[in-house]
């Protein structure tokens, strides 16, 4: 079995693999032997009588070098040993994200919990243990950040053992940010600002495991651009409340109101014009995929405060009304004004 980049480089960009491709009897078997020991370098093990049961499935993608894998399957303990990193050697800074099955990791250094949501850094060739708290799925995403080409990286990476960050942690919380909009983004990501988002989910994870200072310009490049992450998510996340505005959003950061228009000059749109440009997108989405509902309706939904804030915001940036833009959408072949 090849390497996960040598996989890569040869096949698609993304790969994408289940066992429902397997029968049933042979579904456990094979992530152990071909998903697990040979491709990742780890030792997976499973009762048997859950063997019969076991499910998985599996994507991973390159992103500036980096590969993003994203996996989903049944609970199983799971450990790199020494033997695995031997056999199997990769030399990357791991940042993972515990969507869902909670559990408890162990290492060298001691025993830490793992809960949902979590996020985690640590050095690829530490020995661990994965251990599940119950029989139920988990769902998990791990970046792995080679160390070759970047010998201060690597410097501060060697000696971080696998640790869970606390979710109230504020460099985790900033991690986390970044890791979503990383995840969110990929498919579009390439170039420069690929290598500047791994760069920054690089110094962030060794900001929260401890291993980096905050006053070094790569950190504050990392911390301002991932409080701008957490900001545009939070608008994302609340555009239906027409309450949603900067003083929100600082006051969710935990950053004052200028420090939160400070984060968007450099991009050129202030937040309120990134508000309504979404709120709009929204809208223009809504029109087209609910025909029937009233524009009042969506005006609302959106979080527009008043019909008449929703129709003049609506035509100076789409530069049509919304009753327009939705009769354009209806109109045989016809090309919408704007797609948002």
């Amino acid at each position: 079995m090849e390497t996960c980049k040598t996989i890569l480089d040869a096949m698609a960009p993304v790969l994408t693999w289940s066992t429902d491709s397997l029968p049933e009897r042979e579904r456990f078997d094979y992530w152990r032997e071909e998903r697990g020991r040979r491709l990742s370098g780890v030792t997976i093990e499973l009762p048997p009588e859950r063997r019969a049961a076991f499910q998985g499935e599996i994507a991973v993608q390159p992103v500036a070098g980096a590969t993003l894998a994203e996996m989903r399957a049944s609970a199983y303990v799971v450990s790199r040993t020494p033997a695995d990193i031997a056999r199997v050697a990769a030399n990357s800074l791991v940042i993972s994200h515990q969507i869902a099955g909670p559990g408890w990791c162990e290492t060298p250094a001691g025993r830490f919990d793992v809960k949902a949501g979590m996020m985690g850094v640590g050095y690829s060739e530490m020995p661990y243990s994965g251990i599940p708290s119950s029989q139920s799925d988990f769902h998990f995403r791990v970046l792995q950040i080679p160390l070759s080409g970047d010998a201060l990286l690597a410097r501060r990476s060697q000696n971080l053992f696998r640790t869970p960050l606390a979710t109230d942690q504020r460099y985790a919380r900033l991690l986390a940010a970044s890791f979503r909009a990383l995840v969110d983004n990929v498919s579009g990501l390439a170039g420069a600002e690929a290598d500047h988002a791994v760069a920054d989910l690089a110094q962030l994870a060794l900001l929260a495991a401890g291993a980096a200072g905050g006053g070094a310009p790569e950190s504050r490049g990392a911390v301002r651009n991932a409080y701008l992450n957490a900001a545009r998510r939070l608008v994302r996340d609340n555009l239906h409340r027409p309450e949603l505005s900067a003083d929100l959003v600082a006051a969710r950061l935990g950053v004052s109101l200028r420090q939160v228009h400070l984060l968007f000059e450099p991009t050129g749109t202030s937040l309120h014009r990134t508000i309504m440009t979404q709120r709009v997108a929204e809208a223009c989405r809504l029109l087209a995929a609910l025909p029937d509902r009233p524009v009042t309706a969506i005006a609302f939904a959106c979080g527009f405060e008043s019909l008449a804030t929703f129709y003049r915001t609506f035509k100076t940036i789409t530069g049509t009304t919304p009753n327009d833009y939705r009769a354009a959408l209806l109109t045989a072949e016809a090309e919408p004004a704007w797609r948002g």
